[in-house]
């Protein structure tokens, strides 16, 4: 069992909530607050609001562990994760069910290199069906964990691949068709590290908890004793009165070093964010889903709808508290109607504390150069595809079916995506297998935040995107990948798609043994 009731003065690095059985992946807690309506596609309304109070910062921020792996005899590193479902104590003494893998709350976070061939055994012990989706991963669709790829109760199944991208900040949860928000709001998520040469050489803050930390971010409810709950719910999904960071409530991080690097996941199933520092320094962004940028980016705000990662740099002096916020912008105040009031602000609410230590360590490095970008593609277009988002939860008017394939892409072809949000409130857009560049928003260049590499993007209300995507590989006629709304709650409804790689000249056909009926 992992304590959390007492701790020493100065704790280390490695944390984790209290759990039994399960508490895996990590989840954002920030304890008394105004959850804003910050709902991507929800109603027109303000978040539910917590009568907490201000938040105290008063637990030290979980680390999920790195997982452990052992490498076979011809060169891949094999990874095993246990679906479980327990009992999680977010308050000391409280205990709640929850899901995760490897006995906690949440999952441990896997780490592999640019090159390395991975296999990862997936044990379900749940009573019912699950999956487990590489998000941002780029592999063959009968490893991509999708509703194809059904762990039955009591199975094992063993996906795997090559990594052949670039260094990233990617994540895994389930995707079982129709019930993908229940599974990961449950806990059942875990992020994936990947690492390069061309990265490390840029001497980047890389000590995992300790320089280098993850900050995963959910919103849930919690009962008056502590008890987790289920959230409130509109029509984005469930909204949460309270976050979660790495699965604790109200967290701080105690820091030994004067530069950091926070690897941000919104793991929420339909609230998005804006992140900000609340002395107004900027945000300095560094990656973003796919990987680093060309060089770092400097903004009021960071938003990141579900789905979507970041990474950041922070520069901290001796003794200093520093407080990162979500922050209502003016945008997003015009898409979600009136501001309730937070932590006495009526422009956001607090997410976790920086304590800085007396004493700290220099900085390696914080260039101002980073991974080149390549020039956006200008070549031959093997397809122009359009992409409508409508209110009725489908996709250019049809609801997700297993048993349709409703695009056929030729391998190593380039094509561009054109998603245009049809509707007044914000939706998001994934695609699976590849990273994608924006070649357009609005009719305009992106802003420097989106010029890189993309797997998932918030779509603004009655906004035209464009996408620029290269499937280079792993043609499979009989096995789609997925193209969805990353509000979970709207892809469980059908705002999902499938679309199959395949050979020139080849025809894609439907999976079989699947069950066609939309749930």
């Amino acid at each position: 069992m992992l304590g959390t009731s007492t701790r020493p003065a100065r704790p280390s690095p490695i944390r984790r909530p209290r759990a039994t059985l399960v508490s895996g992946l990590t989840a954002l807690a920030a304890g008394g607050l105004v959850a804003l309506a910050f709902a991507g596609c929800g109603v027109v309304t303000p978040g539910p609001v917590s009568t907490i109070g201000r938040i105290d910062f008063d637990r030290p921020l979980a680390i999920p562990p790195i997982a452990e792996s052992s490498v076979d005899a011809d060169g891949t590193r094999v990874f095993a994760l246990t679906a479980q479902a327990g009992t999680t104590e977010f308050e000391p003494g409280v205990p709640s069910e929850s899901w995760g893998f490897n006995g906690g709350y949440l999952g441990p976070t896997l780490v592999a290199d640019r090159g390395e061939r991975v296999r990862v055994e997936v044990r379900n012990t749940l009573d019912e069906p699950t999956t487990v989706h590489w998000h941002g991963m780029h592999l063959p669709a009968a490893m991509d964990g999708g509703p194809h790829q059904m762990v039955a109760p009591g199975a094992t199944w063993a996906p795997e691949w090559l990594v052949a991208q670039q260094a990233a900040t990617l994540w895994y949860h389930p995707h079982p068709h129709g019930e993908t928000e229940t599974h990961v709001s449950r806990g059942l998520a875990g992020l994936v590290l990947l690492h390069d040469d061309a990265e490390r050489a840029l001497g980047l803050p890389a000590e995992y908890g300790v320089d280098d930390v993850p900050v995963i971010v959910q919103d849930t409810g919690f009962s008056a004793e502590g008890r987790r709950e289920a959230a409130q719910r509109g029509y984005a999904g469930a909204l949460g009165d309270e976050l979660l960071v790495n699965g604790t409530r109200s967290p701080y991080f105690e820091a030994g070093d004067e530069l950091l690097r926070l690897r941000l996941l919104n793991a929420s199933t339909a609230r998005s964010y804006a992140f900000a520092w609340a002395d107004d320094r900027p945000v300095r962004l560094i990656g973003t889903d796919g990987g680093l940028l060309d060089a770092p980016v400097e903004l009021p705000e960071l938003r990141l709808s579900p789905g979507e990662r970041a990474e950041v740099l922070v520069r901290l002096t001796p003794g200093e508290r520093l407080v990162l916020q979500s922050r209502m912008t003016p945008e997003l105040a015009g898409l979600v109607g009136p501001v309730a009031q937070t932590n006495g602000a009526a422009d956001g609410f607090d997410v976790l504390e920086l304590r800085a230590a007396e004493q700290l360590r220099a900085a390696t490095a914080d260039p101002d150069a980073l991974i080149p970008l390549p020039p956006l593609e200008d070549g031959e277009l093997a397809a122009d595809r359009r992409f409508v988002l409508d209110d009725s939860f489908e996709i250019n008017g049809h609801a997700m079916d297993l048993g349709r394939i409703d695009e056929t892409v030729t391998v190593d072809t380039l094509e561009r995506w054109t998603v245009v949000n049809d509707t007044a409130l914000p939706h998001s857009f994934h695609v699976h297998d590849v990273q994608f560049r924006l070649a357009a928003v609005a009719g305009e260049p992106p802003p420097p935040e989106l010029a890189g590499w993309k797997d998932t993007i918030f779509v603004e209300p009655e906004t035209e995107y464009v996408l620029l995507l290269r499937f280079a590989d792993y043609a499979d006629p009989d096995t789609p990948y997925m193209y969805h709304c990353h509000l979970l709650w709207h892809e469980d409804q059908g705002m999902m798609g499938q679309f199959a790689v395949v050979e020139p000249g080849q025809r894609a056909t439907i999976p079989e043994g699947t069950d066609h009926d939309h749930h």
